[in-house]
């Protein structure tokens, strides 16, 4: 009983912490992009990465502001969402899913490599402290809790922690409270008739690119705080923490709560961490896998989940299945 409520209280934690806060940003990119606007986008990382970037080598290497540090990760997802939409979002979908997964893969070793290690740190990365102003060093000093740990009933907090985690969840809440006005705007509405059918909304006067071009801006910078939130919780930077796993990761948090959906992301990404973290720790802590085997077996259980998402219940938890189906 006693390892069952451990594994419990460890996967609320975890359901609840920065993890989900993360893909909940991440995953609400993805579904202006997908759920709202049909873009298929598998490079969501690479804005993340972009957003991440951007905070650390501005405030660390180059030593502006902390809040001009944000600035900049946010046109940085900006500037990647331009140069990748130029020349893709006249063409058929698949060229954006294309094109997105290999431009996060293409920044991700560029990033990690010796060439400009000067600005990136390589595949070190870049700590919390470069030459003494490290990114977080403003962020940190902004926290109201004093050092210590704190409890409220099974969630266990450091203060860093804790002080991510209340401004990750306002941070989520605000989000959907934008993306829901968004899309009972006109905007929203137009965006949505692109998804069902752009020629009709091209032959009805709209532009269809400008409209595919703001969505995915928009997705694109929420992707880009995912990523600065994501960092800051970590205190460091490297390319390769950026993988093209976490976009399937978002992709699941998504799916499972429902594309097209305000509260879906968040849903999503609650009952996804949930779900990963006591399955993983429950296979662990009985022995029924080495410790060292969770890389591995969270891989296959995202898969898995995926598979069975798709087959029982492609619309989410909180979907229409008649708006939505994840048919192909």
């Amino acid at each position: 009983m006693d390892v069952f409520l451990s594994i419990l209280a460890s996967s609320v934690n975890t359901a609840l912490g920065p993890s989900a806060i993360i893909y909940a940003l991440a995953a609400s990119g993805l579904n202006i992009h997908y759920g709202y606007t049909g873009l298929l986008n598998f490079g969501q990382v690479g804005f993340m990465l972009m957003g991440a970037g951007g905070l650390a080598i501005s405030v660390s290497i180059f030593e502006v502001p902390f809040f001009f540090g944000l600035l900049f990760g946010i046109l940085a997802a900006v500037l990647l969402a331009l140069v990748l939409g130029a020349p893709t979002l006249r063409l058929r979908a698949d060229y954006l899913a294309i094109s997105t997964i290999a431009a996060a893969e293409i920044l991700r070793f560029t990033t990690r490599s010796n060439t400009v290690a000067a600005f990136t740190g390589g595949p070190f990365g870049i700590p919390s402290q470069v030459g003494g102003s490290g990114f977080t060093q403003t962020f940190n000093a902004l926290n109201p809790f004093p050092h210590g740990r704190y409890s409220f009933g099974w969630l266990q907090f450091t203060h860093t922690r804790l002080w991510v985690t209340i401004l990750g969840w306002i941070l989520v809440a605000l989000v959907l409270l934008l993306i829901w006005s968004l899309m009972r705007s006109p905007w929203g509405r137009v965006v949505r008739s692109i998804r069902e059918d752009e020629d009709a909304a091209r032959a009805l006067g709209k532009n269809v690119f400008a409209y595919k071009m703001q969505a995915l801006i928009l997705g694109g910078v929420l992707g880009g705080v995912a990523g600065m939130v994501l960092v800051l919780f970590q205190g460091s930077f490297f390319a390769d923490g950026f993988r093209p796993e976490l976009t399937f990761y978002a992709y699941t948090a998504l799916i499972l709560g429902g594309a097209a959906t305000i509260l879906g992301p968040l849903i999503g990404s609650v009952i996804f961490w949930f779900v990963l973290a006591v399955t993983e720790r429950t296979l662990t802590l009985t022995g029924v896998l080495p410790s060292g085997a969770g890389g591995a077996t969270r891989l296959a259980m995202v898969g898995l989940l995926l598979v069975v998402l798709m087959v029982f219940r492609p619309q989410g938890v909180l979907g229409n299945k008649r708006e939505m189906v994840l048919d192909g």
